[in-house]
């Protein structure tokens, strides 16, 4: 069965940003995570596995942060939101209990959602992250 899959694993997930200097900044010095390659044009982060890429965007036309949205899991959300929120992170939601666990989302310097999930059971039964999105107002088509 594995053998008709086109795609193993993903990647990267690659954000297109405004200001590569400004966004390697947050993704490096405010959310810690470790460069695994960096140029003008191209920054990678975390050494092994899926990698999260920045590039330049080029067309004005782009809407930041639309149908994006990266992942991390954690063990203590509550330390995590108190160090980003001394250092100034917008969040989109706040930190909250779920189903699954506490949730929150929060928004990089171009508007790109980042969820951040201390997950305490297997199952995320229960929570719909693109309801809630919709409910928020946030428009999901292109």
């Amino acid at each position: 069965m594995s053998e008709d899959r086109l795609f193993k694993k993903v990647g990267a997930v690659i954000l297109l940003v405004s200001d590569m200097e400004k966004s390697v900044k947050f993704y490096r010095d405010v959310l810690r995570l470790p460069i695994k390659s960096q140029s003008e044009e191209w920054t990678e982060f975390f050494n092994s596995g899926t990698v999260i890429a920045l590039h330049p965007r080029r067309k004005a036309k782009v809407n930041p942060g639309i149908g994006v949205l990266v992942g991390f899991m954690v063990t203590d959300l509550d330390d995590i939101v108190n160090k980003l929120k001394q250092q100034g992170v917008r969040f989109f939601k706040e930190p909250k209990e779920e189903p699954f666990g506490k949730h929150t989302i929060l928004e990089d310097p171009d508007g790109h959602l980042i969820s951040i999930a201390q997950i305490e059971s297997k199952s995320a039964e229960g929570f719909d992250l693109l309801g809630f999105l919709i409910d928020m107002g946030v428009d999901i088509q292109e």
